[in-house]
């Protein structure tokens, strides 16, 4: 895990092996900012969808004994809100590193839709 100090904050970037180590062993919370669209089509099991569109860094869950772990399609809004959140008085906040990108390029399992019946179907891309 990288990580950042942006004033007397942490900012922590993490890689996908790490999230999917942290989410399996239920110590991080993952929170989804992309759009509702997004989050419907596909999206890492268990994480919650709180649209970017809609953030409010006051509105996320207390870190009490698990750190929050941010997300969106490509890792640039994620880190934007990372950093909100920081302003709005989290000392410590994490995000995804490349985003949902990363997470199916290093061929984690997903939630995605079979095309065929418009239903949720679990994609496990080889890990």
């Amino acid at each position: 895990m990288d990580s950042e100090k942006i004033g007397s904050a942490t900012f922590e970037r993490w890689t996908p092996e790490e999230v999917a180590t942290a989410l399996e062993a239920r110590e991080i919370v993952l929170i989804d900012v992309r759009t509702p669209q997004e989050f419907g089509l596909e999206r890492i099991e268990g994480a919650l969808n709180f649209p970017m569109a809609y953030f409010d860094a006051t509105a996320l869950p207390p870190q009490q004994g698990r750190r929050l772990v941010l997300h969106c399609g490509s890792g640039l809004r994620s880190e934007r809100m990372g950093k909100i959140a920081i302003e709005a008085g989290f000392d410590v906040i994490a995000h995804l590193e490349g985003g949902f990108q990363a997470w199916k390029d290093a061929k984690k399992p997903y939630i995605g839709t079979d095309f065929a019946s418009g239903e949720p179907k679990r994609m496990n891309t080889g890990n």
